[in-house]
């Protein structure tokens, strides 16, 4: 399965390269044409209808993770987040160092060395180091440097009735999803953007979104599913099950409340399941490409992932497919006039 393919290989923002030739080779005869911009995002394009609109599906192909910092004279590694991670959920968890993937694990001081004071408080990341088992900074330097990347060591699962469980699934999942719509004979002029550097600020969007013009932009992405315990079902940004959440608003962009209602008409015309995301936290690349140029209306789809950000994050396969199912049906709707 090609989505397991994004997920397992490693492309922590600013280090996109092992996602981007997967994706290259991916689309290979499957467009018309290809390239990767200086800042290393992919454009692809498929144009084939000279009366019809045109429209830009985008997803960015980084994912959050770590960088080397330093290596302390007992061979541990210190190391600084890349993207917005959570460092109460990074003890023991294992990680892959450097451009050979060394193993390595996340450790701390262990509990029954800490005082009373100290296990009250949250683990900070300079509490944090990374042990790939030397004994010596000499020795570590003969496999890590400062700068060298690290990602979390994760491998795909499926599991329970229709769930996946992997590793950066924001955004490989909505790289999956334009990587099968680029595949298929399309009814509009369509061009695919898989951006970099998403997790640190919208950074491949904003070059990308100024090599383009577009009648729609539509940001394809993995978000925030807190349907769990202890939280109010108005905090409930997303649920599993419930279909792709359709954006109003975000922290980085309005989104056009014409196209957004056209979405959900398309998603209910079709009974495809759909939700609304009910937040304004966070953003996509959408920030960017409405305010590039002279503007470019953008709606967002997404599909809901438990514990985004983290060494696992969850899906529901049915959420997954029918998120597939409303951006081609909503090209379909584009086609026929009255949308755009």
């Amino acid at each position: 399965m090609l989505l397991e393919k994004l997920t397992n290989a490693c492309g922590v923002s600013g280090n996109e390269g092992e996602i981007r030739s997967i994706i290259l080779e991916e689309l290979k005869g499957h467009v018309e044409d290809i390239r990767v911009d200086r800042m290393g995002n992919i454009v692809a394009k498929k144009h084939g209808h000279s009366n019809k609109p045109h429209v830009v599906v985008t997803a960015h192909m980084d994912e959050v993770g770590f960088m080397v910092k330093g290596i302390d004279s007992s061979g541990l590694i210190r190391f600084a987040p890349i993207g917005g991670i959570d460092s109460r959920i990074l003890v023991s968890k294992v990680v892959l160092v450097g451009k050979d993937k060394i193993p390595g694990v996340i450790g701390a001081k262990a509990v029954h060395m800490t005082k009373q004071d100290e296990r009250k408080k949250a683990l900070t990341l300079n509490d944090l180091y990374i042990d790939i088992g030397c004994s010596s900074q000499k020795e570590t330097e003969k496999f890590v440097s400062p700068g060298d990347y690290i990602a979390f060591d994760s491998k795909y699962t499926e599991f329970g009735r229709n769930r996946i469980k992997a590793k950066a699934l924001d955004d490989r999942v909505g790289c999956d999803i334009i990587i099968d719509l680029m595949k298929k004979e399309l009814p509009v002029n369509v061009t695919a953007m898989f951006t970099v550097q998403e997790e640190v600020g919208l950074r491949g969007a904003e070059v990308a979104a100024y090599q383009v013009d577009a009648d729609l932009a539509i940001a394809i992405e993995g978000t925030t599913c807190s349907d769990v315990s202890d939280i109010e079902p108005h905090m409930q940004v997303t649920e599993l099950d419930k279909g792709p959440a359709i954006s109003i608003m975000d922290r980085t962009s309005i989104y056009n409340r014409n196209l957004v209602d056209s979405l959900v008409a398309t998603a209910k015309a079709n009974n495809i399941p759909w939700q609304y995301r009910k937040t304004a936290f966070g953003g996509n690349d959408a920030g960017r490409f409405h305010t590039a140029k002279g503007g470019t209306r953008c709606v967002s789809m997404a599909v809901p992932c438990r514990y985004i950000h983290s060494p696992v994050s969850v899906l529901s396969k049915d959420d997954y497919n029918n998120a597939k199912a409303l951006l081609i049906k909503y090209l379909e709707k584009i086609s026929e006039g009255g949308v755009l």
